[in-house]
């Protein structure tokens, strides 16, 4: 009987080596393949487009001075009809067309008068353009010269005169432009994996940067640069 028990325990022992050796082998392979899903590369993919603006903001400023201002307002008020006039027979509409009161500086009322100033009152004019007829802009802001000969000198010096050009449809060229980084990416990582000597697997993680839109450069900016930076993970195999 004694025999018997004795065995019985050993078989059972034998078992109990048996599974701790099967079980010990397991966690090893899960260990072993845990070890390798942490081999990764992080690449980066970029996306460059060239777009051209869909929205010009154009805003037409000039000066008149007098010392009356009666003679001051009508001025004004001529000048701006020649200035409302031109942009419409260029073939833009009213819509796109939007006059402000003009901004009057009396210069006797600040306390201090120079005497080199020889005109007491001074009007700032803005009339602006907002179309999205960009090409049309163009083409009708090389016919400037008719509101020279119109007495009306256009101020384009300083930084509130300056042309202002948009590209708002970004939504419209997105989905390709983050295809493209991740495609450039992908051969990043296929070049690091292959000098490697390993395989490229599955992506881990994916980032995409922000959208930047600048111009092109600063003799064309209604042509604009769309770019995009994308950032991905991947894991690695032997």
């Amino acid at each position: 009987m004694q025999k018997n028990s004795q065995v019985a325990a050993f078989i059972l022992g034998g078992f109990l080596c048996l599974g701790l050796i099967l079980l010990g082998n397991s966690i090893g392979q899960s260990l072993i393949q845990m070890k390798s899903m942490e081999r990764t590369v992080t690449v980066k993919g970029l996306a460059e487009q060239e777009v051209k603006a869909n929205i010009a903001i154009w805003p037409i400023r000039f000066t008149e001075v007098d010392n009356d201002l009666n003679s001051l307002y009508q001025t004004v008020q001529d000048k701006t009809d020649k200035v409302v006039l031109f942009l419409t027979k260029q073939g833009f509409t009213p819509d796109e067309i939007s006059t402000s009161l003009p901004s009057i500086e009396d210069r006797q009322a600040q306390g201090y008068v120079d005497p080199n100033v020889k005109f007491r009152y001074a009007a700032k004019v803005t009339i602006s353009l907002y179309t999205k007829r960009v090409e049309l802009f163009l083409t009708s802001r090389k016919h400037l010269l008719d509101l020279a000969k119109d007495g009306i000198a256009i101020s384009n010096q300083d930084y509130n005169s300056r042309t202002e050009f948009l590209f708002t449809e970004l939504n419209r060229v997105k989905p390709e432009m983050v295809q493209a980084a991740t495609q450039n990416a992908r051969k990043v990582a296929d070049k690091f994996a292959k000098d490697s000597n390993s395989t490229l697997g599955k992506i881990k993680k994916a980032s995409q940067g922000q959208f930047s839109i600048t111009d092109r450069d600063s003799n064309t900016p209604h042509i604009k640069k769309v770019r995009v930076v994308s950032t991905l993970t991947y894991y690695l195999g032997d």
